[in-house]
């Protein structure tokens, strides 16, 4: 992944980005990003996620993100969730909070929030989509 990118302008489909959310709470996108590379190598697909990956083993996997128990839990959960999800409210995926949600609808449902509070997001705001607008319009 490249480094001045966010997480969720390099993932491939809706469920990457999830799981990009989970490992980004309380870590930085530096170590995530590496990480997130491989599993997604080895699992692009929720499907075959879950066919590969069982909670001792990818708490190992993303054992240098910090938390790993907690992470592998959640990780898990949301994809069985995903998997039924009718793709309206990320906050219905276990372990997706506000950010999440924010998120998902920025860059999934062309849809930004009134209420954004994350810094980076907000960054992506006004960098990216502010920009490109103004841009767009002269």
């Amino acid at each position: 992944m490249v480094e001045e990118l966010m997480v969720q302008q390099q993932v491939d489909n809706v469920w990457q980005h999830m799981v990009g959310v989970i490992c980004l709470n309380l870590t930085d996108r530096k170590q995530v990003k590496p990480v997130l590379t491989e599993l997604f190598k080895l699992t692009p697909t929720p499907e075959e996620f879950l066919k590969v990956w069982h909670h001792d083993s990818l708490s190992d996997f993303i054992k240098p993100l910090g938390m790993f128990n907690i992470r592998a839990h959640r990780i898990m959960r949301m994809t069985n969730d995903f998997l039924k999800w009718d793709g309206e409210d990320a906050t219905k995926l276990f372990g997706i909070g506000k950010y999440g949600s924010d998120s998902y609808r920025i860059f999934y449902k062309n849809d930004i929030p009134d209420d954004v509070q994350d810094k980076e997001l907000l960054r992506y705001i006004n960098e990216e989509i502010v920009e490109t607008v103004e841009v767009h319009s002269r």
